[in-house]
This record gives structure tokens, C-alpha cells and sequence, in this order.
């Protein structure tokens, strides 16, 4: 691949790597956005569910191609906004059950898979073996889901479970270049949490008709009533769980940016990730903070402190808004007296029910079975709240060994390294796929978005060590 940097010797930052200008991959970009407004607007949003999934793959695969770094944030941008320009379509043509536009950040992550088949054996000579391991687990429980479901729903789940490797993959073995990918992500995810925030506050507060429209149609009361402030925020994604993943990360991240954007960024930010109630991956942020702040030197700790305070200051105001303190102080609530909780009752009737079950299950259900075909041809989701039980159910013993197995070697490594201590984007990363890890027990934090997360950023930090390593040797 063309790696689009250069070296500066300015004195502030020596041997800073610099992304050249890259005006044709912008342009590549602006024409998708371009195409979109222009759909939207001039009264042919249908067109759009297959034009959008189109033209995304090929300027996908154009900045896969020749500018791999930018490649990842738009990505990562396809992840935070095609399920909001898949509602508008919807509800400016009608509404689409099969959902086909959602097909669009799959196939563009999926690239990624090219990269995982041309540099396998070399990664394993780098440390890319727990990459390598999940993929074998992930393999063989889509073999399962072919033979006892069907080709069709078993494709449909291999996107969820192959997407976050591959892309954490990718990350890791580029990590010769892990500074630019570094400020690639701490841009994607400030501008993300900023961007994402206001809309989310704003749904909650007035949400938009196509919101109403959508939620009206998938029928899914657990995201509260289709009316201001009695619905849960999920902003411009599709379910409040992957964006309350994205804004925790996100979250994390601004610890270690020293930029003013970090102030509004975690005033809004928070507030929304509150208002999405998702208290699986509030306990994520907490687990991920605990990890980062111990990680960090004496003197990094006082500053994080203080940024901490200057926080506060911004966000709890907000929070006691009466708009937002009643929904947000109810769920809290919930805490003391879980067994009187709905979602509570009912994760811990799906561990009564699903746990002997799930471990005994040798061979696995195969990737896949979480989808049913309904009578009209169209899949169907069928929600597993435990990532833990998922993985069993899915891949059986077999591919469940795998598949834990790499993600045990690869969180057991990052523990061993020692640059977390002046590295903040590389504490913060583990500290993010950690927090992702802890939600597994209330949620498939593996599949889709969240595991794009939990992959994603545990890899960033193994790129992180090898990078820094590389440097000491060669200095």
C-alpha cells in the first residue's frame, strides 16, 4: 500500500511523521457526501439504498488502496452515520425492513480481510497470533452456521463477528505508522463524540420526524416511546448499545487530548451517553477509567485530574436539568434495586435458562443463528444480552477456545508494556478494550460496532509497543 507521510525536522516535534495533502481521496469523499445531499434533496432517496452502498465501497476501496491511513477514519465515519442516512432514506421514501443500506460499513471494514490473507504469515513471526486464533474460531463456527442454518443467515453473521478482527488486524500490522493512525483516530473520535453528542441531545429533546418515523416502524419498545424525552438516545446510529460503545470510547480518548475541542466534546458527550441508559457500557467507562488513570505516571494523573474538574464543571450543570436529571437519575436508581429492573430480570432468567445450555453445546450453533428468516424472505435479529453466552452458543467448545484464547493472549500482552506511562493514546486504548471486555457479560460486545471497538483499540496499543520498540532499537 502507499503510505501517504513524510518526516519534518521542525524543532517542536523532530521526526514527526506529517500526512501529505491528499486531494483526490477528499474528493472521492466529497462525491459520496455530494451524492447523498443531492438524493436526499432532489426527491430520489431510493435511489440512494443502492447508490450509497455502491459508491461508499469504491471510494472504500480507492482509499484502502492508495491512502490506507485515511482509510480507516472514513470507516470509522461510515460506522457513526450510515444508520442516520439509511432513517432519512426511509423516511423520505418509505420505510426498507430488509435494511440494506447497513450492508455499507461491512463491506468497506471488510476490506480489511485482504489485508489479514497477504499478511498472515508474516504476522505470525510479529505477534499476530491472537489475531490469527479468533479468526480460526470465527471460521469454524461459520462452517457450523452453513450446515445448520443456512448460507444466507450464516453471511449475515460473519460480518458481525469477522468485520472487528480483520480491523484490528489491520491496525496492528501497520504499526510502523502508528503515529498517523494515532491522530487519525483521536480526530475521527473528538469530532465523532462532538458531532454524535449534539444530535443525540437534541433527539432526545426534539427528535427528528425520520427518528419517529424509524422507531415507529421497527416497533422496538425497549427504546422507549416515539415522543420527546421518553426515548433512549442512540443519536445516528442504529441502537443505543453500539453508540453508547462509540461514545465510551470516544470519552476515554479525550483524557489524552490536550486540544480546547475536548471541553464541548465531553459536555455533550456525556450527557448523551447518559441519556442512552445503557448501564452495561456505563460500567464499561468506569472499568476503562479505573484502567487508564493507574496506567498513567504521578504527574500525568494530576493533569488528568484537573481536566477531570474542568469537566465536571461543564457537564454536571447539564445533568441537572430537569429535562435530563429525571431520566438520567431513574436509571441510576435501578443500581439499588436491580431486582425489581426489567432488564435485569430478564439477563438473569437468559443465564438461568442459557448457561447449561451454552456450555454444553460442543459444536456450536453456528455463526448465523442469532437471525431467523421471517415469512416475507427477510432476516431477523434475535438479541443474546451476554456476550459470554453468545460466544458458546455460536461456536460451540471448539471455536469458543479460539476465539477466547486469542482475545485472552491479546489483552494478557498489552498488560506486559511499559510506554503507558508517557504514552496516554496507547494507556487509553487498553483501557478502552478492557472496558469493552467487561461488558460482555450484559452484551455482545464482540459483533458489529462494539466489537469494532474492542478490537480495534486493543490493537491500536499493540501497534502503540511495537512502534515504540522499533524506535529504541533503531536509535
Amino acid at each position: 500500500m502507499n503510505h501517504t507521510y513524510t518526516f519534518t525536522n521542525s524543532s517542536a516535534s523532530p521526526g514527526l511523521m506529517v500526512e501529505k495533502p491528499q486531494p483526490l481521496a477528499w474528493l472521492a469523499i466529497l462525491s459520496l457526501i455530494l451524492f447523498s445531499v443531492v438524493c436526499i434533496f432532489g426527491g430520489a432517496a431510493g435511489i440512494l439504498r443502492t447508490g450509497y452502498v455502491i459508491l461508499s465501497f469504491a471510494v472504500g476501496t480507492f482509499l484502502y488502496i492508495k491512502y490506507p491511513v485515511l482509510y480507516t477514519g472514513f470507516t470509522w465515519w461510515l460506522w457513526f452515520v450510515t444508520p442516520f442516512i439509511a432513517r432519512v432514506v426511509d423516511y423520505k421514501s418509505g420505510w426498507d425492513p430488509s435494511r440494506f443500506m447497513l450492508v455499507s460499513q461491512y463491506i468497506v471494514t471488510l476490506l480489511t480481510f485482504h489485508t489479514l490473507l497477504k499478511e498472515l504469515p508474516k504476522s505470525l513471526r510479529q505477534g499476530g497470533l491472537p489475531f490469527v486464533l479468533a479468526f480460526i474460531g470465527v471460521f469454524y463456527g461459520c462452517l457450523i452456521g452453513i450446515i445448520k442454518t443456512s448460507p444466507f443467515t450464516a453471511a449475515r453473521g460473519l460480518l458481525d463477528w469477522l468485520t472487528p478482527i480483520t480491523f484490528g488486524f489491520y491496525l496492528f500490522i501497520n504499526w510502523r505508522d502508528y503515529p498517523l493512525y494515532r491522530r487519525t483516530l483521536e480526530r475521527t473520535f473528538t469530532w465523532g463524540v462532538l458531532i454524535t453528542g449534539i444530535y443525540g441531545v437534541v433527539q432526545f429533546l426534539n427528535p427528528p420526524d425520520w427518528d419517529l418515523f424509524w422507531l415507529s416502524s421497527t416497533k422496538l419498545t425497549s427504546m422507549g416511546d416515539p415522543e420527546p424525552l421518553k426515548l433512549r438516545v442512540w443519536s445516528t446510529m442504529a441502537s443505543p448499545a453500539p453508540y453508547a460503545a462509540m461514545t465510551m470510547a470516544g470519552l476515554i480518548l479525550l483524557f489524552s487530548n490536550k486540544q480546547l475541542i475536548r471541553i464541548p466534546a465531553s459536555a455533550v458527550g456525556y450527557l448523551a451517553f447518559l441519556l442512552t441508559t445503557v448501564r452495561t457500557l456505563w460500567g464499561g467507562w468506569l472499568i476503562a477509567f479505573l484502567t487508564f488513570i493507574t496506567s498513567l505516571k504521578a504527574h500525568l494523573q494530576m493533569r488528568l485530574f484537573i481536566t477531570i474538574l474542568i469537566m465536571a464543571f461543564c457537564i454536571v450543570p447539564l445533568t441537572q436539568i430537569e429535562q435530563f436529571s429525571d431520566t438520567i437519575t431513574a436509571r441510576f436508581q435501578t443500581f439499588s434495586n436491580l431486582e425489581k429492573d426489567d432488564s435485569a430480570r430478564v439477563r438473569q432468567k437468559i443465564y438461568e435458562q442459557g448457561l447449561h445450555s451454552a456450555l454444553t453445546n460442543g459444536l456450536g450453533n453456528g455463526v448465523g443463528n442469532t437471525f431467523i428468516v421471517n415469512e416475507k424472505g427477510l432476516l431477523e435479529p434475535i438479541i443474546i444480552d451476554s456476550g459470554i453466552l453468545d460466544i458458546f452458543f455460536t461456536l460451540g467448545w471448539f471455536g469458543a477456545i479460539f476465539y477466547l484464547l486469542g482475545m485472552l493472549m491479546v489483552f494478557t500482552q498489552s498488560f506486559q508494556y511499559l510506554e503507558y506511562s508517557f504514552d496516554s493514546f496507547m494507556a487509553a486504548s487498553r483501557a478502552i478494550g478492557l472496558g469493552m471486555v467487561s461488558t460482555l457479560l450484559g452484551n455482545s460486545g464482540m459483533l458489529g460496532m462494539s466489537g469494532m471497538i474492542l478490537w480495534g483499540f486493543i490493537a491500536i496499543a499493540i501497534a502503540g509497543h511495537k512502534y515504540h520498540v522499533h524506535q529504541r532499537i533503531s536509535k
